[in-house]
């Protein structure tokens, strides 16, 4: 993976559960890491559901190695998020190929 194709940044968030002064939980988007990744493919799918036209994302981005990044994670690019749909890894922990589509 050479360092020049890694031109975008994104950050890399988790699901976390708090408890707030009530000591009821709250639930929030907390950032993990921020790391450089490079798009390999991006395309926007137009289908249609139950309820009318709707609209999918999809974008895959390529990272060094980063443990214990799952599908329950998101990823935020350009100030939106992604939910990831698939975590792969490339060679011997080399780095991550994480398919993600854009949350409504």
């Amino acid at each position: 993976m050479r360092a020049g194709q890694l031109n975008r940044v994104i950050s890399i968030d988790r699901l976390t559960t708090t408890l707030n002064e009530n000591r009821s939980s709250v639930s929030a988007w907390a950032n993990i890491d921020t790391v450089r990744a490079e798009i390999v493919q991006q395309s926007a799918t137009e289908f249609l559901s139950g309820f009318g036209e709707a609209e999918s994302g999809t974008i895959i981005f390529r990272i060094r190695y980063l443990p214990g990044i799952t599908t329950a994670d998101r990823v935020t690019y350009a100030g939106k998020a992604h939910d990831l749909k698939e975590v792969t890894e490339i060679g011997r922990r080399r780095g991550l190929e994480l398919r993600a589509v854009a949350t409504s």
